[in-house]
C-alpha cells in the first residue's frame, strides 16, 4: 500500500471517534466550570483566614481554568456539541471565563491546524519559529525581537499578559462582522463580570486571586502549546513536500502526563490525535489513541523529557533539528566553508 493510501486509511479509521456525545459534554461542563467557580469562591473566603490557605484554591482554580479552556478549544472546532449553535454559545461563554474571543481564536487556530509544520506558512496561531536561514538573513532588530520572544521568562512570564490583554482584545484587520461583534461582546462581558467582582469583594482581594490564577493557567497553557510541537525530530517541511497527516502524527507529540494532569488538561496531551482530526472531542482522544495502532507511533514525551524543549530556539532545515542560539556561530561558519568548498574545491586539498 502506498503512502497516500495509508494516510487516507488512517484518517478514515479515526472517523468513529469524531461523534460528540451531548451527555458527556454537559457532564464535562458540570465537572469543570462549577469546580472552577467554587475554587474561586473558596479562595476568596479563605483570605479571611490566611493567604496561605488561599494558595491551594488558586492553584486548583488555575487547573480548572485550563480545563475550561479545553472546552472552549473544542467548541472552536465544532467538536464539543453536535449543534453548531451550542458550540458557539458555550464557546463564547467559556471564552469570557478564559479571556479569549471565540470567533477570532476559532479562525486563527483553524489556520494553525491547516499549516502546522509547513515552514512556508508558519505564523498564524503558532508559537513564532524561525529557521536558521531566516534568522541569519534577518535584520538586527528582528533578531533581537526573536531572541526576546524566545526567552523563557518573556514567553512564559509575560506571554500570558499579552494573550489576555492584547492578542485577544483587538480585532484583526479585515475581520468579518461576526468576528468583530464577538470580540466586542466578549470584551464588554469581561469588563462587566470582573467589574462586578471588584465591586463585590474589593480590588485587593480580586487581584490577589485573579492575577496569580490567570498567570499560572496562562503560563502552563503556553507551555502545553509550545512543547507539543517543538520536540526532537519534530516534523517541519516546505510547502511542496508538506503532508497534513505527517504533520499531525510526526509534528505533534503524545505528551504522556500523570492521570491527574491528563484529566485537568482535558486529554490535550494526545495532540497527534487532535491534529489528525480536530473533530474528535477531548473525551474521545485517549480512546482513539488506544484503538488505532498507527497513532501509537507518534513521538511520546514525558514531563522530564519535555523540559529539553526549553533550549530549542531555531529550526535547522539542513539537519532537521532544533538548535540553540549558541550553536548559530558554528553553523554559520560551517555553511560559509561549505559554500567556499563548492565554489573552490582546491580549498579542501589545502
Amino acid at each position: 500500500m502506498d503512502q497516500k493510501k495509508k494516510q487516507a486509511q488512517l484518517r478514515k479509521s479515526i472517523i468513529p471517534f469524531t461523534k460528540s456525545n451531548n451527555a458527556s459534554s454537559i457532564f464535562q461542563m458540570i465537572n469543570t466550570v462549577l469546580p472552577f467557580l467554587l475554587c474561586w469562591f473558596l479562595a476568596y473566603k479563605s483570605l479571611a483566614v490566611s493567604i496561605w490557605l488561599t494558595v491551594p484554591f488558586i492553584v486548583l482554580a488555575s487547573g480548572f481554568l485550563i480545563r475550561t479552556f479545553i472546552i472552549f478549544h473544542d467548541c472552536t472546532h465544532g467538536s464539543f456539541f453536535k449543534s453548531s449553535k451550542a458550540n458557539r454559545y458555550v464557546g463564547t461563554f467559556t471564552g469570557i471565563l478564559t479571556f479569549f474571543a471565540f470567533e477570532k481564536w476559532k479562525r486563527n487556530h483553524a489556520i494553525h491546524h491547516a499549516t502546522s509544520g509547513n515552514i512556508d506558512k508558519l505564523g498564524t496561531g503558532d508559537v513564532w519559529i524561525m529557521t536558521v536561514e531566516e534568522y541569519l538573513a534577518a535584520s538586527t532588530w528582528k533578531r533581537f525581537a526573536y531572541r526576546l520572544y524566545r526567552n523563557p521568562i518573556i514567553m512564559f512570564g509575560f506571554g500570558p499578559l499579552y494573550l489576555y490583554l492584547v492578542s485577544n482584545r483587538f480585532n484583526r484587520k479585515g475581520a468579518n462582522k461576526r468576528e468583530r461583534l464577538n470580540t466586542y461582546f466578549t470584551n464588554i462581558a469581561i469588563v462587566i463580570v470582573h467589574g462586578l467582582l471588584i465591586w463585590a469583594i474589593g480590588w485587593q482581594a480580586y487581584l490577589i486571586i485573579q492575577l496569580p490564577m490567570m498567570f499560572i493557567a496562562g503560563s502552563l497553557g503556553i507551555w502545553l502549546f509550545y512543547v507539543q510541537h517543538q520536540f526532537e525530530d519534530s516534523y517541519f517541511e516546505n510547502e511542496a513536500e508538506w503532508s497534513f497527516v505527517k504533520a499531525a502524527i510526526d509534528g505533534s507529540s503524545y505528551y504522556k502526563l500523570p492521570k491527574v494532569l491528563q484529566w485537568m488538561t482535558g486529554n490535550i496531551g494526545f495532540h497527534h490525535v487532535h491534529h489528525l482530526s480536530p473533530k474528535v472531542p477531548n473525551y474521545h482522544l485517549e480512546k482513539a489513541h488506544e484503538s488505532v495502532p498507527p497513532l501509537k507511533e507518534a513521538t511520546t514525551i514525558t514531563l522530564k523529557s519535555s523540559l529539553r524543549a526549553i533550549r530549542f530556539r531555531l529550526y535547522d532545515e539542513v539537519n532537521r533539528s532544533f538548535v540553540g542560539f549558541k550553536e548559530i556561530k558554528a553553523l554559520q561558519k560551517k555553511r560559509k566553508l561549505d559554500v567556499a568548498l563548492q565554489s573552490n574545491p582546491t580549498i579542501q586539498e589545502k
